[in-house]
């Protein structure tokens, strides 16, 4: 395992997940929001996005973080596994809020000079709308998609548990 994509809704920790990984397989580390957003939450244009991805996994070897459809062909295509991390609902929103709250409280800042801020914790243009609008869909997505690329090994953890488990069980040698 030298090409893997971390995927599954907002704030179900695939960036933690992600960034043990490479650190366990010695490989590069690239976040896809890293790569998409712009300063003042400003969106990547598609081609923008598209051509960093390109350059980011030009290498043998890397961990992504992430699942913006509109590149996916392009991680897929090299990619040798995905990983996705289906965690229950419940699970996910603690895991928002303490983040969220986090983030906010200590100013961190994101991408691009971006940082969260209260009034985005509310309304369509929220995180918590976009994981409450996506969550059951890619539960049922995902499924299809990694079907449809045989070549692709497809790890599915339903849990943090289970998630730590496969962590420690990854062979460096794959």
């Amino acid at each position: 395992m030298r090409r893997v994509n971390v995927v599954g809704t907002s704030a179900v920790g695939k960036s933690t997940l992600a960034l043990a990984l490479a650190g366990r397989l010695g490989v590069p580390y690239i976040e896809l929001d890293a790569l998409h957003w712009e300063p003042n939450w400003t969106e990547a244009s598609t081609e923008v996005m598209r051509e960093r991805v390109r350059a980011a996994i030009r290498p043998e070897a890397w961990v992504v973080d992430g699942n913006y459809s509109a590149i996916r062909d392009l991680v897929w295509a090299r990619a040798d596994a995905v990983v996705w991390l289906d965690l229950p609902l419940r699970t996910v929103l603690g895991r928002y809020a303490r983040r969220t709250l986090r983030r906010i409280i200590r100013r961190e800042e994101l991408w691009s000079g971006n940082r969260e801020r209260l009034g985005f914790l509310f309304g369509r243009d929220s995180l918590l709308w976009w994981i409450l609008s996506t969550y059951r869909r890619r539960r049922r997505d995902y499924p299809l998609l990694l079907a449809a690329h045989p070549h692709i090994t497809a790890v599915r953890l339903r849990s943090s548990r289970e998630a730590t488990a496969w962590l420690a069980s990854v062979n460096l040698d794959t």
